[in-house]
Protein backbone atom coordinates (compact mmCIF):
# COMPACT_ATOMS: atom_id res chain seq x y z
CA UNK A 1 0.00 0.00 0.00
CA UNK A 2 2.66 2.92 0.43
CA UNK A 3 4.32 1.79 -2.23
CA UNK A 4 1.08 2.29 -4.25
CA UNK A 5 0.87 5.65 -2.58
CA UNK A 6 4.18 6.80 -3.25
CA UNK A 7 3.62 6.15 -7.34
CA UNK A 8 0.48 7.83 -7.20
CA UNK A 9 1.77 10.94 -5.50
CA UNK A 10 5.11 10.39 -8.06
CA UNK A 11 2.58 10.57 -11.05
CA UNK A 12 0.54 12.97 -9.99
CA UNK A 13 3.87 15.55 -9.29
CA UNK A 14 4.81 14.80 -13.08
CA UNK A 15 1.79 15.28 -14.55
CA UNK A 16 1.34 18.83 -12.81
CA UNK A 17 4.96 19.68 -14.08
CA UNK A 18 5.29 17.92 -17.24
CA UNK A 19 3.61 18.61 -20.92
CA UNK A 20 5.01 22.70 -21.27
CA UNK A 21 7.14 23.72 -23.39
CA UNK A 22 10.98 24.89 -22.29
CA UNK A 23 10.08 28.52 -23.65
CA UNK A 24 7.04 28.43 -20.96
CA UNK A 25 9.73 27.31 -18.03
CA UNK A 26 12.10 30.40 -18.82
CA UNK A 27 9.23 32.51 -18.50
CA UNK A 28 7.88 31.17 -15.24
CA UNK A 29 11.61 31.85 -13.92
CA UNK A 30 11.41 35.41 -15.14
CA UNK A 31 8.06 35.85 -13.81
CA UNK A 32 9.40 34.21 -10.36
CA UNK A 33 12.51 36.66 -10.18
CA UNK A 34 10.27 39.32 -10.51
CA UNK A 35 8.28 38.89 -8.10
CA UNK A 36 10.66 37.70 -5.51
CA UNK A 37 11.96 41.62 -5.90
CA UNK A 38 8.91 43.31 -5.56
CA UNK A 39 9.63 45.42 -3.19
CA UNK A 40 8.56 48.72 -3.85
CA UNK A 41 4.78 48.74 -4.19
CA UNK A 42 4.61 46.77 -0.85
CA UNK A 43 6.71 49.41 0.79
CA UNK A 44 5.87 52.45 -0.85
CA UNK A 45 3.99 54.29 1.61
CA UNK A 46 6.06 53.58 4.54
CA UNK A 47 9.36 55.15 2.75
CA UNK A 48 7.23 57.94 1.87
CA UNK A 49 5.90 58.58 5.51
CA UNK A 50 8.99 57.28 7.76
CA UNK A 51 11.75 57.37 4.91
CA UNK A 52 11.09 60.68 4.05
CA UNK A 53 8.55 62.11 6.30
CA UNK A 54 5.69 63.23 3.97
CA UNK A 55 2.25 63.16 5.61
CA UNK A 56 -0.17 60.07 4.82
CA UNK A 57 -2.08 62.42 2.77
CA UNK A 58 0.87 62.55 0.43
CA UNK A 59 1.40 58.78 0.44
CA UNK A 60 -1.99 57.97 -0.38
CA UNK A 61 -2.30 60.54 -3.50
CA UNK A 62 0.95 58.63 -4.42
CA UNK A 63 -0.54 55.40 -4.02
CA UNK A 64 -3.63 56.41 -6.00
CA UNK A 65 -0.94 57.56 -8.89
CA UNK A 66 0.31 54.41 -8.99
CA UNK A 67 -2.83 52.06 -9.18
CA UNK A 68 -3.72 54.62 -12.06
CA UNK A 69 -0.33 53.57 -13.69
CA UNK A 70 -1.72 50.15 -13.36
CA UNK A 71 -4.98 50.56 -14.75
CA UNK A 72 -3.45 52.09 -17.56
CA UNK A 73 -0.95 49.49 -18.27
CA UNK A 74 -3.56 47.02 -19.24
CA UNK A 75 -5.03 48.82 -21.98
CA UNK A 76 -1.25 50.01 -23.18
CA UNK A 77 0.12 46.88 -22.84
CA UNK A 78 -2.44 44.72 -24.28
CA UNK A 79 -2.54 47.28 -27.81
CA UNK A 80 1.45 46.98 -27.48
CA UNK A 81 1.61 43.05 -27.30
CA UNK A 82 -1.26 42.75 -30.41
CA UNK A 83 0.92 45.63 -32.25
CA UNK A 84 4.91 45.11 -32.04
CA UNK A 85 5.25 41.55 -30.32
CA UNK A 86 4.78 39.38 -27.13
CA UNK A 87 8.32 39.42 -26.36
CA UNK A 88 9.13 43.04 -27.04
CA UNK A 89 6.44 44.40 -25.18
CA UNK A 90 7.46 42.40 -22.48
CA UNK A 91 11.19 43.53 -22.56
CA UNK A 92 10.50 47.03 -23.00
CA UNK A 93 8.70 47.37 -20.16
CA UNK A 94 10.84 45.28 -17.96
CA UNK A 95 13.69 47.64 -18.36
CA UNK A 96 11.47 50.81 -18.40
CA UNK A 97 10.66 49.72 -14.95
CA UNK A 98 14.17 49.11 -13.93
CA UNK A 99 15.36 52.53 -14.48
CA UNK A 100 11.89 54.40 -13.40
CA UNK A 101 12.59 52.54 -9.92
CA UNK A 102 15.45 53.48 -9.59
CA UNK A 103 14.88 57.11 -10.57
CA UNK A 104 12.16 56.59 -8.19
CA UNK A 105 14.64 55.80 -5.24
CA UNK A 106 16.96 58.99 -6.13
CA UNK A 107 14.28 61.64 -6.61
CA UNK A 108 12.80 63.09 -3.13
CA UNK A 109 10.85 66.26 -4.46
CA UNK A 110 7.05 65.45 -4.32
CA UNK A 111 6.26 66.19 -7.97
CA UNK A 112 8.74 64.12 -9.45
CA UNK A 113 8.18 61.03 -7.11
CA UNK A 114 4.16 61.81 -7.82
CA UNK A 115 5.02 61.53 -11.81
CA UNK A 116 7.47 58.60 -11.29
CA UNK A 117 4.86 56.26 -9.49
CA UNK A 118 2.72 56.79 -12.00
CA UNK A 119 5.48 55.87 -14.23
CA UNK A 120 6.46 53.08 -12.07
CA UNK A 121 2.71 51.80 -12.02
CA UNK A 122 2.43 51.93 -16.01
CA UNK A 123 5.94 49.87 -17.13
CA UNK A 124 5.86 47.51 -14.53
CA UNK A 125 2.09 46.17 -15.44
CA UNK A 126 2.58 46.78 -19.30
CA UNK A 127 3.95 43.37 -19.66
CA UNK A 128 1.18 41.27 -18.03
CA UNK A 129 -0.94 41.57 -21.17
CA UNK A 130 2.01 40.27 -23.18
CA UNK A 131 3.04 37.28 -20.46
CA UNK A 132 -0.59 36.01 -20.63
CA UNK A 133 -0.71 36.24 -24.13
CA UNK A 134 2.24 33.97 -24.91
CA UNK A 135 1.49 31.49 -22.39
CA UNK A 136 -2.05 31.19 -24.45
CA UNK A 137 0.75 31.16 -27.80
CA UNK A 138 3.10 28.40 -26.76
CA UNK A 139 0.84 25.99 -24.35
CA UNK A 140 -2.33 24.15 -26.27
CA UNK A 141 -5.26 24.76 -24.62
CA UNK A 142 -5.79 21.06 -22.67
CA UNK A 143 -2.78 22.70 -21.05
CA UNK A 144 -3.49 26.29 -20.53
CA UNK A 145 -5.20 25.69 -16.88
CA UNK A 146 -1.79 24.00 -15.66
CA UNK A 147 0.17 26.79 -17.05
CA UNK A 148 -1.74 29.57 -15.62
CA UNK A 149 -2.21 27.91 -12.08
CA UNK A 150 2.10 27.45 -12.48
CA UNK A 151 2.57 31.44 -12.95
CA UNK A 152 0.14 32.74 -10.29
CA UNK A 153 2.05 30.04 -7.97
CA UNK A 154 5.13 31.58 -8.92
CA UNK A 155 4.20 34.65 -8.48
CA UNK A 156 2.79 34.04 -5.03
CA UNK A 157 5.99 32.11 -3.68
CA UNK A 158 8.12 35.17 -4.95
CA UNK A 159 5.71 37.85 -3.07
CA UNK A 160 5.80 35.81 -0.21
CA UNK A 161 9.90 35.86 -0.05
CA UNK A 162 9.77 39.54 -1.33
CA UNK A 163 7.55 40.29 1.39
CA UNK A 164 9.69 39.16 4.16
CA UNK A 165 13.13 40.35 2.41
CA UNK A 166 11.94 43.99 2.28
CA UNK A 167 11.62 44.29 6.18
CA UNK A 168 14.74 43.07 6.50
CA UNK A 169 16.20 45.45 3.46
CA UNK A 170 14.48 48.41 4.65
CA UNK A 171 16.54 48.27 8.13
CA UNK A 172 19.55 48.50 6.15
CA UNK A 173 18.08 51.56 4.02
CA UNK A 174 15.03 52.29 1.97
CA UNK A 175 17.51 52.57 -1.59
CA UNK A 176 17.87 49.24 -1.42
CA UNK A 177 14.81 48.25 -2.39
CA UNK A 178 14.94 49.86 -5.37
CA UNK A 179 18.38 48.85 -6.32
CA UNK A 180 16.88 45.27 -5.44
CA UNK A 181 14.06 45.47 -7.46
CA UNK A 182 15.80 47.19 -10.64
CA UNK A 183 18.36 44.50 -10.63
CA UNK A 184 15.30 41.56 -10.42
CA UNK A 185 13.23 43.48 -13.36
CA UNK A 186 16.72 43.82 -15.63
CA UNK A 187 17.29 39.85 -15.29
CA UNK A 188 13.88 39.40 -16.00
CA UNK A 189 14.32 41.28 -19.22
CA UNK A 190 17.63 39.12 -19.97
CA UNK A 191 15.97 35.29 -19.50
CA UNK A 192 13.08 36.91 -21.42
CA UNK A 193 14.94 38.44 -24.54
CA UNK A 194 17.35 35.63 -24.54
CA UNK A 195 15.52 32.40 -23.98
CA UNK A 196 11.88 33.19 -24.76
CA UNK A 197 11.50 33.80 -28.29
CA UNK A 198 8.22 35.74 -29.93
CA UNK A 199 5.48 33.65 -30.17
CA UNK A 200 3.29 36.28 -32.26
CA UNK A 201 2.46 34.98 -35.72
CA UNK A 202 4.13 37.36 -38.37
CA UNK A 203 1.67 39.57 -39.87
CA UNK A 204 1.24 37.79 -43.04
CA UNK A 205 0.21 34.73 -41.67
CA UNK A 206 -2.73 36.97 -40.79
CA UNK A 207 -5.79 38.19 -42.59
CA UNK A 208 -6.35 41.68 -43.32
CA UNK A 209 -8.68 42.38 -40.82
CA UNK A 210 -6.52 41.16 -37.94
CA UNK A 211 -3.44 43.05 -37.89
CA UNK A 212 -1.68 44.25 -34.43
CA UNK A 213 -4.31 46.60 -32.87
CA UNK A 214 -5.65 48.64 -36.04
CA UNK A 215 -9.19 47.93 -34.65
CA UNK A 216 -8.24 48.96 -31.26
CA UNK A 217 -10.60 47.59 -28.74
CA UNK A 218 -13.55 47.34 -30.64
CA UNK A 219 -13.27 44.27 -31.19
CA UNK A 220 -13.35 43.19 -27.46
CA UNK A 221 -15.82 45.72 -26.62
CA UNK A 222 -18.22 44.22 -29.12
CA UNK A 223 -17.91 40.69 -27.27
CA UNK A 224 -20.46 40.28 -24.86
CA UNK A 225 -20.11 37.12 -23.35
CA UNK A 226 -16.27 38.20 -22.60
CA UNK A 227 -17.29 41.63 -21.57
CA UNK A 228 -19.76 39.75 -19.07
CA UNK A 229 -16.65 37.66 -17.95
CA UNK A 230 -14.80 41.00 -17.28
CA UNK A 231 -17.64 42.74 -15.69
CA UNK A 232 -18.32 39.73 -13.00
CA UNK A 233 -14.24 39.52 -12.63
CA UNK A 234 -14.26 43.11 -11.44
CA UNK A 235 -17.02 41.92 -8.94
CA UNK A 236 -14.94 39.16 -7.50
CA UNK A 237 -11.61 40.95 -7.22
CA UNK A 238 -13.55 43.54 -4.99
CA UNK A 239 -13.84 41.13 -2.91
CA UNK A 240 -10.79 40.05 -3.10
CA UNK A 241 -9.16 43.57 -2.81
CA UNK A 242 -11.15 44.04 1.16
CA UNK A 243 -8.62 41.74 2.65
CA UNK A 244 -6.63 44.73 2.19
CA UNK A 245 -8.28 47.34 2.85
CA UNK A 246 -11.56 46.51 5.60
CA UNK A 247 -10.12 43.18 6.88
CA UNK A 248 -7.43 45.24 8.31
CA UNK A 249 -9.51 48.26 9.93
CA UNK A 250 -11.57 45.69 11.10
CA UNK A 251 -9.30 43.78 13.22
CA UNK A 252 -7.65 46.84 14.44
CA UNK A 253 -11.09 47.79 15.80
CA UNK A 254 -11.34 44.46 16.94
CA UNK A 255 -7.72 45.22 18.99
CA UNK A 256 -6.26 42.99 17.11
CA UNK A 257 -2.36 43.78 16.07
CA UNK A 258 -0.77 44.45 12.98
CA UNK A 259 1.44 41.61 13.85
CA UNK A 260 -1.94 39.19 14.01
CA UNK A 261 -3.37 40.72 10.55
CA UNK A 262 0.61 39.82 8.84
CA UNK A 263 -0.22 36.25 10.61
CA UNK A 264 -3.25 35.95 8.08
CA UNK A 265 -1.61 37.25 5.16
CA UNK A 266 1.03 35.14 5.36
CA UNK A 267 -1.77 31.90 5.59
CA UNK A 268 -3.50 32.92 2.25
CA UNK A 269 0.26 33.00 0.61
CA UNK A 270 1.29 29.58 2.45
CA UNK A 271 -2.41 28.02 1.16
CA UNK A 272 -1.23 29.05 -1.93
CA UNK A 273 2.07 27.87 -2.38
CA UNK A 274 0.54 24.45 -0.87
CA UNK A 275 -2.67 23.74 -2.57
CA UNK A 276 -2.44 25.72 -5.77
CA UNK A 277 -1.21 22.46 -7.88
CA UNK A 278 -2.58 19.39 -6.03
CA UNK A 279 -6.40 22.06 -6.43
CA UNK A 280 -5.42 22.53 -9.75
CA UNK A 281 -4.96 19.00 -10.38
CA UNK A 282 -8.58 18.37 -9.04
CA UNK A 283 -10.51 20.73 -11.45
CA UNK A 284 -8.39 20.29 -14.47
CA UNK A 285 -11.20 18.34 -16.12
CA UNK A 286 -13.90 20.64 -14.76
CA UNK A 287 -16.01 22.45 -16.63
CA UNK A 288 -14.04 26.44 -16.15
CA UNK A 289 -17.71 28.55 -15.71
CA UNK A 290 -18.39 25.96 -13.51
CA UNK A 291 -14.96 26.57 -11.29
CA UNK A 292 -15.32 29.96 -11.43
CA UNK A 293 -19.30 30.10 -10.27
CA UNK A 294 -17.57 27.93 -6.82
CA UNK A 295 -14.67 30.22 -6.49
CA UNK A 296 -17.61 33.09 -6.63
CA UNK A 297 -19.66 31.71 -3.96
CA UNK A 298 -16.38 30.71 -1.90
CA UNK A 299 -15.35 34.13 -1.82
CA UNK A 300 -18.62 35.61 -0.96
CA UNK A 301 -18.83 32.81 1.99
CA UNK A 302 -15.21 33.27 3.07
CA UNK A 303 -15.55 37.43 3.21
CA UNK A 304 -19.10 37.23 4.58
CA UNK A 305 -18.38 35.07 7.40
CA UNK A 306 -15.64 37.54 8.74
CA UNK A 307 -18.64 39.56 10.50
CA UNK A 308 -18.66 36.58 12.76
CA UNK A 309 -15.06 36.27 13.38
CA UNK A 310 -14.16 37.29 16.92
CA UNK A 311 -11.21 35.44 16.95
CA UNK A 312 -7.99 35.04 15.40
CA UNK A 313 -8.68 31.37 14.90
CA UNK A 314 -12.00 32.17 13.55
CA UNK A 315 -10.39 34.90 10.88
CA UNK A 316 -7.95 32.52 10.00
CA UNK A 317 -11.35 29.63 8.94
CA UNK A 318 -12.36 32.98 6.76
CA UNK A 319 -9.61 33.20 5.05
CA UNK A 320 -8.75 30.02 4.23
CA UNK A 321 -12.61 29.70 2.53
CA UNK A 322 -11.76 32.47 0.59
CA UNK A 323 -8.73 31.74 -0.59
CA UNK A 324 -9.60 28.37 -2.01
CA UNK A 325 -11.68 30.60 -4.09
CA UNK A 326 -8.65 32.40 -5.06
CA UNK A 327 -7.03 29.18 -5.58
CA UNK A 328 -9.46 27.76 -8.16
CA UNK A 329 -10.60 31.97 -9.56
CA UNK A 330 -6.73 33.33 -10.52
CA UNK A 331 -5.63 30.68 -13.17
CA UNK A 332 -8.96 29.37 -14.35
CA UNK A 333 -10.06 33.02 -15.10
CA UNK A 334 -6.90 33.40 -17.30
CA UNK A 335 -7.63 30.39 -18.66
CA UNK A 336 -10.99 31.15 -19.85
CA UNK A 337 -9.74 34.58 -21.37
CA UNK A 338 -7.16 32.55 -23.88
CA UNK A 339 -10.32 30.11 -24.89
CA UNK A 340 -12.18 33.15 -25.96
CA UNK A 341 -9.79 35.15 -27.39
CA UNK A 342 -8.84 35.37 -30.99
CA UNK A 343 -5.30 34.78 -31.59
CA UNK A 344 -4.62 37.94 -33.74
CA UNK A 345 -6.04 40.39 -30.60
CA UNK A 346 -4.85 38.11 -27.56
CA UNK A 347 -2.79 40.97 -26.14
CA UNK A 348 -5.96 43.26 -25.77
CA UNK A 349 -8.53 40.60 -24.47
CA UNK A 350 -5.59 39.68 -21.82
CA UNK A 351 -5.13 43.97 -21.54
CA UNK A 352 -9.20 44.22 -20.59
CA UNK A 353 -9.36 41.35 -18.11
CA UNK A 354 -6.37 43.04 -16.75
CA UNK A 355 -8.28 46.53 -16.05
CA UNK A 356 -11.13 44.72 -14.32
CA UNK A 357 -8.08 43.59 -11.86
CA UNK A 358 -6.47 47.08 -11.53
CA UNK A 359 -9.87 48.86 -11.68
CA UNK A 360 -10.89 47.15 -9.02
CA UNK A 361 -7.68 47.09 -7.13
CA UNK A 362 -8.26 51.34 -7.69
CA UNK A 363 -11.92 51.60 -6.74
CA UNK A 364 -12.23 49.23 -3.30
CA UNK A 365 -10.16 51.67 -1.08
CA UNK A 366 -12.80 54.64 -1.97
CA UNK A 367 -15.89 52.02 -1.69
CA UNK A 368 -14.85 50.51 1.49
CA UNK A 369 -14.24 53.19 3.22
CA UNK A 370 -17.59 55.02 2.28
CA UNK A 371 -19.41 51.76 3.38
CA UNK A 372 -17.54 51.40 6.62
CA UNK A 373 -18.27 54.92 7.60
CA UNK A 374 -21.97 55.23 7.15
CA UNK A 375 -22.64 51.94 7.94
CA UNK A 376 -20.38 49.85 9.32
CA UNK A 377 -18.10 46.71 8.42
CA UNK A 378 -20.54 44.07 8.99
CA UNK A 379 -22.42 45.64 6.83
CA UNK A 380 -20.06 45.44 4.06
CA UNK A 381 -19.04 41.92 4.89
CA UNK A 382 -22.71 41.44 3.87
CA UNK A 383 -22.17 42.62 0.77
CA UNK A 384 -19.34 40.46 -0.33
CA UNK A 385 -21.80 37.77 0.61
CA UNK A 386 -24.03 38.95 -1.85
CA UNK A 387 -21.68 40.15 -4.10
CA UNK A 388 -20.59 36.34 -4.50
CA UNK A 389 -23.76 35.29 -4.60
CA UNK A 390 -24.54 37.73 -7.55
CA UNK A 391 -21.05 36.94 -8.97
CA UNK A 392 -21.57 33.31 -8.65
CA UNK A 393 -25.08 33.62 -10.66
CA UNK A 394 -23.47 35.50 -13.07
CA UNK A 395 -20.90 32.86 -14.09
CA UNK A 396 -23.51 30.33 -14.18
CA UNK A 397 -25.62 31.51 -16.49
CA UNK A 398 -22.46 32.89 -18.57
CA UNK A 399 -21.35 28.96 -18.69
CA UNK A 400 -24.07 28.29 -21.30
CA UNK A 401 -22.76 30.68 -24.01
CA UNK A 402 -19.09 30.45 -23.10
CA UNK A 403 -19.44 26.48 -24.05
CA UNK A 404 -20.89 26.80 -26.96
CA UNK A 405 -18.47 29.14 -28.61
CA UNK A 406 -15.82 27.23 -27.62
CA UNK A 407 -16.78 24.51 -28.86
CA UNK A 408 -17.85 25.77 -32.21
CA UNK A 409 -14.18 27.27 -31.96
CA UNK A 410 -12.90 23.93 -31.48
CA UNK A 411 -15.15 22.26 -34.30
CA UNK A 412 -13.40 24.81 -36.58
CA UNK A 413 -10.03 24.21 -35.73
CA UNK A 414 -10.74 20.82 -35.96
CA UNK A 415 -12.13 20.48 -40.08
CA UNK A 416 -9.60 23.04 -40.74
CA UNK A 417 -6.31 21.20 -39.68
CA UNK A 418 -8.39 18.10 -41.49
CA UNK A 419 -8.69 19.73 -44.38
CA UNK A 420 -5.53 20.93 -44.80
CA UNK A 421 -3.09 18.64 -43.26
CA UNK A 422 -5.18 14.98 -43.87
CA UNK A 423 -6.51 13.89 -46.36
CA UNK A 424 -10.36 13.57 -46.66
Amino acid sequence: MPNRVLQSARKAVAESFTGLPAPFWWLWVATLVNRLAGFVATFLAMYLTIGLGYSASFAGLVGSLFGGGAAAASVIGGALTDRIGRRPTVVIAQVATGVSILALGLVKHQIWIALLAFTVGVVSHASRPAIGAMIADMVPDKNRGKAYSLNFWAANIGFGVSAAAAGFLAEQGYFLLFVGETIATLICAVLVFLKVPETRKPPEAKGADQGGGQAGFRLVLRDGPFMSLVALTFLVVVMFQQAATTLPITMGQESFSSADYGLLLSLNGLLIVLLQIPLTRAVRNRQPLHMLTLAALLCGLGFGLTAFAGSLQLYAVTVGIWTLGEIIFAPIGMQTVAQLSPEHARGRYQGMYGLAWSSAALATPVMSGFVIDHLGADALWAMCAAVGIAAAGGFALLSRPVERRTQKEESTSNKTTDGVGTPA
